[in-house]
């Protein structure tokens, strides 16, 4: 029995084409730029293991700022619940490729949001300000979050060195950050926190709020 040419050669297709779908792993990523804010924008590049790249680009310095902005470029891990629901999410709603803005002319300006999402599956992206969806907006508000503690990381690394009576002040505005789930992923900054606690140069008030956040953290990521 002979083959036909036009079904070998789709066969022939199909097998080339399965190695390369499965090196292509679903990843989302998330762009977050707003000038007057600091860092003045980042990108999380997310796997859907949770394993994560964060990379930052600092603003202007801020006046009556004593910590002078740097880049931040450095693994982290997401929660596997945020994961899961970003994952979820892009599968949904055409992987992002959708008018996901809120069209309001009287929105408060509080950065630019980019989402996007590729796989083997499809590929789609999304900006806005403020999103349309509530969920869409409540996850890019956690990403925030991750943000945010990523950059307090930055901070109390500068400051356990160069400023430590700053650690205080510091760490009670990341505590506060926690509580209003502002911040998040505190896993992420485990080395610096559990530097803080073991250093006894540092005031005790600042080593014990150390402690308390390091409770919080399930897991300790390892340093890069």
């Amino acid at each position: 029995m002979r083959s036909h040419p036009a079904l070998l050669a789709f066969a022939v297709s199909i097998l080339a084409a399965a190695p390369l779908a499965a090196q292509t792993p679903a990843r989302i990523v998330y762009t977050f730029e707003h000038p007057q804010l600091q860092p003045s924008k980042y990108t999380i590049t997310i796997e859907e293991n949770g394993a994560a790249h964060f990379v930052s680009e600092p603003g202007l310095p801020q006046q009556g700022d004593d910590v002078f902005p740097a880049p931040v470029d450095r693994s982290i891990h997401i929660d596997p619940t945020l994961t899961t629901s970003l994952f979820n999410y892009a599968r949904t709603h055409n992987d992002f490729a959708t008018d996901c803005s809120r069209h309001q002319s009287n929105l408060a300006f509080t950065g630019n949001r980019t989402l996007t999402y590729t796989g083997p599956d499809g590929h789609g992206s999304c900006a806005f300000i403020w999103a349309a969806d509530s969920t869409l907006q409540n996850l890019s508000d956690q990403l925030g979050a991750v943000a945010l503690t990523l950059e307090i990381g930055r901070r109390l690394g500068v400051e356990v060195q160069h400023d430590p009576l700053g650690l205080d002040a510091e760490l009670e505005s990341l505590q506060d950050a926690v509580k209003d789930r502002r911040a998040s992923d505190l896993p992420n900054i485990a080395q610096q926190l559990q530097t803080i606690a073991d250093d006894q140069q540092v005031m005790v008030r600042a080593r014990k709020r150390a402690v308390a956040l390091l409770s919080r953290c399930e897991t300790t990521p390892k340093s890069n």
